[in-house]
């Protein structure tokens, strides 16, 4: 018995819609809690090429809501992880494993291969990114974003007159203004809700089958489980400040322009801490794991605007907490202290770091 059986029975669908499936190649952006069910469904459904990209590493965590890894994948690569998970579930797809960040270097490289972009990220600068990549490239992107109760689903750049993501958010908000589940908390069924939305979206697109939510954006609220559509359109405004071209795009920094503060990573915070460089851990005191580091203080955001006494002295800033969230909003606030002095937020936060992570003495 074949196992699209059950699928290709369905009007609309048929053989030929099958065969289209197998035909798709399709690039996941995040192997979290929506790529998980996006990446579940897919790859039932039977889409022939499928790659996903991520830079993560599994945590405990995130084992409520990504819902492809357990207690066994802890510290792993989640993109290598998810392949390992469905290479031995299914053997007629093609899998490709990218286990890095899309980046405005890698982006053209990664999605130009590929008739569908999906994204499952959780942040705004990587939205950005991927979307104004998907308009140049004139590949459609299937968009998806939960928070807190609340998720919600379009598809963006199907055709000439579809909308884009910057049509729906003209406005590059903070970081620091809307959270992502780290700190907001998340029930893990609603990423599980909205990434299998994202899938079917997704089989539409590839298939031609029924309706898809072109220029339309499909809400679902999991306290009430209404849901309700909101009609979009094209706006010349939004679309002005997009990059035009692949040099102006390559010249974006999107985290800068989303966040107002630039980021760096561990490895760098480490090798450029001292010198009149302080590392200030942000974090409540109970909070864990402990970083130990000869440059480090701790300052906890709570009570950071009373202290900023303490950062006359130096010359370069380096914040961090859990996740990159109240660092972003710490180092924002000495900025607008002190514009003169070199302020970063580090990327990830704590979480960033491995299991046992490194410590400078």
């Amino acid at each position: 018995m074949n196992r699209f059986e059950r699928q290709v029975i369905l009007p609309g669908l048929g053989i030929e819609g099958q065969r289209k499936l197998q035909q798709a190649s399709v690039i996941v952006i995040g192997a979290g809690g929506l790529g998980s069910p996006i990446l579940l469904y897919l790859a039932a459904a039977g889409v022939g090429n499928i790659t996903v990209v991520d830079g993560d590493e599994v945590s405990i965590s995130n084992l409520n809501r990504q819902v492809i890894f357990g207690e066994n994948d802890l510290g792993k690569n989640k993109a290598e992880t998810a392949i390992s998970y469905f290479s031995d579930k299914y053997s007629d797809i093609n899998w490709k494993v990218v286990t890095a960040f899309i980046s405005v270097e890698n982006a053209k490289e990664l999605l130009a291969p590929h008739d569908l972009v999906i994204d499952g990220s959780d942040n705004f600068p990587t939205r950005y990114l991927v979307n104004d990549a998907c308009v140049l490239l004139k590949k459609p992107l299937v968009f998806g974003a939960i928070y807190q109760h609340e998720g919600q689903v379009s598809v963006f750049n199907l055709n000439r007159q579809s909308c884009q993501y910057r049509d729906l958010f003209p406005d590059m908000p903070s970081a620091a203004e809307v959270p992502n589940c780290s700190e907001t908390g998340v029930l893990g069924v609603l990423p599980g809700i909205i990434g299998n939305l994202m899938a079917l979206e997704a089989i539409k697109v590839l298939t031609g089958l029924g309706e898809v939510l072109d220029n339309r954006v499909l809400y679902f609220n999991s306290l009430n489980s209404e849901t309700y559509d909101l009609q979009i359109s094209p706006s010349f405004k939004a679309r002005a400040s997009a990059p035009s071209d692949w040099e102006a795009f390559s010249d974006t920094n999107y985290e800068l322009a989303c966040e107002g503060i630039e980021t760096l990573n561990w490895d760098d915070a480490f090798r450029r801490a001292g010198h009149g460089t302080i590392l200030v851990d942000v974090r409540e005191p109970e909070e864990e794991p402990p970083l130990v580091c000869s440059a480090l203080t701790k300052i906890p955001m709570s009570v950071l605007p009373q202290q900023l006494e303490k950062f006359e002295d130096a010359e370069s800033i380096f914040f961090f907490c859990q996740t990159g969230i109240r660092s972003q909003k710490a180092a924002l606030l000495i900025k607008s202290h002190f514009p003169d002095k070199a302020t970063y937020s580090i990327k990830g936060g704590i979480a960033a770091l491995k299991t046992n992570s490194r410590s400078n003495g």
